[in-house]
């Protein structure tokens, strides 16, 4: 009996390599997901080993990262992890133990959430989504106003009664929808092309009231994000996350923390327009007074000029007349016009113009100037005053 025992019993090693064969060939075990906290972690240069555990400690495994696949591994295993990671089982027969090896490492629960959001992020940055140059302008004085959100929630009413304080009498349009929930986003959606379609506001708030950070899963929604992008009426969010920041609230032409905030950003105050208009009529009032005076001013200094000017004339009509005599007695003394009368200028050879016969001498040649023309002369006799006319 022991001798047929001994022939039937399988070595370590065959029983191992019947495990190994077993195992590793299960299609199903050559690319598996599993999730588990990382209980400990060793480093070798050959790679990284760690041990994957449920959360009760009831069950593990043994994992390794070879060194090749340590730079390609998204979330690195660290103690006390929540890991998802995938790999290949594999057998390791010198202590007849199965491994996992693992190919792949992500963040499990919340961690893969904000993995999966942060590459969505990433996705519609590049596309140029999130980009300041495609934000179009809010409108200054918008004449209807649609909001997106529940029409039972309190963000409806922040908003109703924020526009209606701040600009009394705007035309406000509700286009109800759900705001959390698996069928949120999809209800987001059609709420926003509900407004598109009716076509008469100019501007959209889209809010919600505050709450848990899991909550803003809708407005991470890809959907919602491209259905903003997408709109042609422009789009301020208030979806009440003032450490949060949506994915909505990226995309959309401005944003505000609170449904409140939202409203106060789509219109102006009214009471803050009236008292600008009064500043405006009192700068307007100084401008046109100091613009009178200064007038008044440059009409009086006209006036003045014109006063003066009068004088001016008869001063200039009294200088005119002197002139006139000036100009008279200037011509009688003027040597031409007593030439033009008949007389003559008689000079001697030095330039002195002959006023008597004293000095003269007989053979002294002269010069005769008349009205046209010279004479040379040469005295030939010199008379006595009381002879000279006899």
């Amino acid at each position: 009996m022991n001798s047929t025992i001994s022939e039937i019993a399988l070595s370590v090693a065959r029983l191992t390599s019947y495990l190994q064969d077993l195992l590793e060939g299960d299609r199903r075990l050559q690319s598996l997901w599993v999730t588990g906290e990382v209980a400990s972690v060793s480093e070798h240069p050959s790679g990284t080993y760690f041990t994957l555990c449920d959360a009760d400690k009831s069950a593990a495994i043994r994992c390794v990262v070879w060194k090749s696949q340590r730079q390609k591994l998204i979330e690195k295993p660290t103690k006390g992890a929540k890991l998802l990671v995938m790999g290949s089982l594999r057998v390791y027969k010198v202590r007849g133990e199965y491994q996992l090896t693992v190919s792949q490492s992500l963040p499990a629960g919340e961690g893969l959430q904000a993995l999966r959001l942060q590459q969505l992020r990433s996705r519609l940055e590049a596309e140029g989504l999130f980009s300041p140059a495609r934000k179009r302008p809010i409108p200054t004085h918008p004449k209807i106003v649609a909001v997106v959100t529940s029409d039972t929630s309190a963000a409806w009413g922040d908003i109703q009664r924020t526009l209606a304080q701040r600009y009394p009498g705007l035309q406000v349009l509700l286009s109800p929808t759900g705001v959390q929930g698996e069928l949120a986003p999809v209800a987001i959606v059609r709420a926003i092309a509900r407004v598109e379609l009716d076509g008469r506001a100019d501007l959209i708030i889209l809010g919600r009231g505050g709450g848990a950070a899991e909550d803003l899963a809708s407005f991470n929604d890809e959907r919602v994000v491209r259905a903003i992008a997408n709109c042609a009426i422009p789009i301020i969010t208030g979806i009440g996350h003032e450490r949060d920041e949506s994915l909505a609230d990226l995309v959309a032409d401005r944003r505000a923390h609170t449904p409140t905030a939202a409203a106060e950003q789509a219109v102006p105050n009214l009471a803050d327009i009236y008292l600008q208009h009064r500043q405006r009529i009192i700068h307007l009032a100084n401008a046109v007074r100091v613009k009178f005076q200064t007038e008044e001013q440059h009409l009086q200094l006209l006036q003045n000029r014109l006063k003066r000017l009068p004088v001016t004339s008869r001063s200039l009509q009294q200088a005119s007349g002197k002139l006139e005599v000036l100009q008279e007695k200037l011509s009688a003394l003027n040597p031409a016009a007593v030439l033009e009368r008949g007389y003559a200028a008689v000079i001697q050879s030095d330039a002195t113009i002959v006023r008597t016969t004293e000095g003269l001498v007989l053979g002294e040649e002269l010069t005769v100037k008349l009205s046209r023309g010279i004479l040379k002369v040469k005295i030939v006799e010199i008379l006595d005053a009381e002879k000279s006319y006899d």
